[in-house]
């Protein structure tokens, strides 16, 4: 992505089968408007978080602005279960290693 692009997050509305975030980039040119969906589902089954549901978007825009020298062709994209799945993994805890094995059972 060059420089001189900003992208503005305007917010979202609730449809009865998914949520629609609406993002605003204006670059040197242009100014365009995005749309991204996240099923409703994916929320219900606790594979993306409501609070997190801006950032996934934002992260599939960069991308795509990214991909398509901050032009991409589509203006609507559909935010998949593999991208949940990455964004949650990428920002899951992580369990650190114990030094020691668990204590044996002892027979008394």
């Amino acid at each position: 992505m060059s420089t001189g692009i900003i992208v503005q997050y305007i917010g979202f509305q609730a449809k009865p089968l998914s949520r629609e975030y609406t993002f605003h980039v204006r670059g040197v040119a242009e100014e365009r408007d995005f749309t991204l969906n996240i099923a409703n589902e994916a929320f219900i089954s606790h594979r993306a978080r409501y609070q997190d549901a801006p950032a996934i978007c934002s992260e599939r825009l960069q991308a795509e602005l990214a991909a398509h020298s901050n032009n991409p062709a589509e203006t609507r994209f559909v935010i998949t279960a593999a991208e949940l799945d990455s964004y949650r993994a990428a920002r899951s805890p992580k369990t650190p290693q114990k030094l020691w094995g668990r204590k044996p059972k002892e027979d008394f």
